[in-house]
């Protein structure tokens, strides 16, 4: 396999931008290859070894869709991705878009680009100018390791108290109840973050309280046809709608920190 980094111009269900180039991202490290094709020792020396170690690892746990990376398997991810720095993908604290510490007037986009994509995992790169936000999303089916390489950041994930199934997915007006999982600050260095399909924070909002870099990791990546199309939502306090509606814990009261998510269409986030 052949790994040299390009922009990727291609729209996927997350939609990657074209504007990396801002923020210095090499344009020497990977590049999307067929799988058959093998490691040359030319272009072997250009890839940094934690990203290297990175990508075979990923070849070798993620295993499709419908599976869930096993618990060592995890650990082997995270080991790996608790050691990575911004140097590994390019990337400096030097850099102007990081030294930026105030916002700027008007909406914020976020900019992003795809290391690489194949049907089992993709490893992608956002970029966050100060006070920007990923919004609320989620992520069907899908394992996803978060690394916050650079920046603050504030995260906030919930989890569906009873997950909607295949054959009820969840319509655009209904409101479902979440419990919160993760309302934290985190600051660059720090430990990797995981979410599962139903368990870990699946769906999540990240916001930039400085100019942030974070390298994710998904398995398998967004594929709409393959019904991982993501979706966006806004958290409501649990009494906001009086739907005579009553989900309650086994000792008969609603915890703390449980919203009513209700699914909803954005305007456009992403540079």
């Amino acid at each position: 396999m052949t790994i040299e980094a390009v922009v990727n111009p291609r729209r996927d269900p997350v939609p990657v931008g074209q504007h990396v180039h801002k923020v210095g991202y090499a344009n020497r490290l990977m590049k999307k290859k067929r799988c058959k094709r093998r490691i040359n020792k030319r272009s072997e020396a250009k890839v940094p070894m934690a990203l290297q170690e990175l990508y075979m690892s990923c070849r070798e746990v993620f295993k499709g869709p419908g599976t869930v990376p096993l618990p060592d398997d995890v650990e082997r991810l995270c080991h790996i991705l608790d050691y990575m720095k911004p140097e590994d993908v390019g990337l400096s604290s030097e850099l102007p878009f990081f030294k930026t510490k105030n916002a700027v007037n008007g909406t914020q986009r976020v900019t992003t680009t795809t290391i690489y994509k194949c049907d089992e995992f993709s490893l992608c790169l956002f970029f966050l100018p100060a006070t920007a936000v990923i919004p609320l999303h989620n992520h069907p089916g899908m394992t996803v390791f978060s690394k916050l390489l650079l920046g603050t950041m504030h995260i906030k994930s919930y989890d569906w108290v009873s997950p909607p199934s295949a054959e009820e997915p969840v319509q655009p007006s209904h409101v479902r109840l979440a419990r919160l999982v993760m309302d934290s600050v985190f600051t660059a260095p720090c430990n990797t973050s995981v979410l599962y399909p139903t368990t870990g924070g699946n769906i999540h909002q990240f916001t930039a309280s400085t100019p942030c870099a974070v390298l994710d990791v998904l398995g398998p990546p967004y594929a709409k046809e393959d019904g991982r199309d993501c979706s966006y939502y806004k958290d409501f306090p649990y009494d906001a709608f009086s739907d005579g509606e009553k989900e309650l814990t086994e000792e008969g009261a609603v915890l703390d920190g449980w919203k009513r998510l209700r699914r909803q269409r954005i305007q456009r986030w992403i540079g």
